[in-house]
């Protein structure tokens, strides 16, 4: 077997990826970090200015990076940006299903269209985006890798009024583990990441939601720091720099795996 050099290992150019939800958070991070790495990346999110404007800012000024308006839900969407990529860039190597929602709602109170709504997007989303990008990389015989966005919460609730949204990532885990044992012949890779705290902007917004039921923002940060070994909460990069290493050659013995970037929260 050829021994890689780090330098060969970590290097993207020639690959192309898709980052669904990459126009900010923890997605953005993760184009940033492909597009470091010498990869194409198409960005698709339902929030087409913010992601032309990401896409333009990293590209700064090149074709590298592209954005497309799609909605994660549609299974239609996740031909539409498969056939897309392929068409911009050539292939399509590497798909990233980072999109989730996390609205807040009892369980006795959550209705059957937020329900359906969050495994829509959650869910079904990752599996109809992996599925139109598993058909493109089995077409060109290249293999690929697919990577997962899950959640401690799959493991371990991390706050109250969430059950629809961790069933959806316990079924992310379920669904990374069944594609990689049926996809593993066409040498293509999927795995999961499973982020604990991290700030973005839609948890900031989340934690927002909390001071209308008595709870500061501060002693919200406070109680999740009490329970992080490592004392922090978490950056996108923490979760952008797994992704990195999912996607390249370093992770080519792996599959199926779900890597936990939460700080130790499991642990306490």
């Amino acid at each position: 077997m050829t021994t890689q050099s780090i330098g060969q290992i970590f290097d993207f150019t020639g690959k192309v990826a898709v980052v669904t939800g990459g126009a900010m958070g923890i997605g953005e991070a993760i184009v940033l970090r492909l597009a470091e790495a010498g990869a194409s990346v198409m960005i698709a999110d339902i929030d087409a200015e913010a992601a032309r404007q990401t896409a333009a800012r990293i590209s700064a000024g090149s074709s590298k990076v592209k954005a497309i308006r799609a909605d994660v839900s549609s299974p239609a969407d996740a031909i539409k940006v498969a056939r897309a990529t392929v068409k911009a860039f050539g292939s399509l190597d590497i798909i990233v299903n980072n999109a989730g929602v996390y609205p807040s709602s009892p369980a006795v109170e959550t209705s059957e269209e937020m329900w359906n709504r969050i495994l829509s997007i959650n869910l079904s989303g990752v599996f109809f985006y992996s599925q139109a990008a598993a058909r493109e990389m089995i077409k060109s015989k290249r293999g690929g890798k697919i990577i997962n966005l899950a959640a401690v919460a799959a493991q371990h609730p991390m706050m109250v009024d969430q059950a629809h949204y961790s069933a959806s990532k316990g079924g992310v885990v379920s669904l990374t583990k069944a594609l990689a044992l049926e996809l593993a012949p066409h040498n293509i890779f999927v795995n999961a990441v499973a982020p604990g705290a991290i700030m973005t902007p839609g948890g900031i917004a989340q934690a927002a939601a909390l001071e209308a039921k008595g709870e500061s923002l501060e002693e919200h940060t406070m109680r999740f720091l009490a329970r992080l070994p490592l004392g922090r909460v978490g950056e996108p990069d923490d979760v952008a720099k797994v992704v990195l290493f999912l996607a390249s050659a370093a992770s080519d013995y792996i599959t199926g795996t779900v890597v936990t970037v939460d700080g130790g929260y499991l642990l306490s």
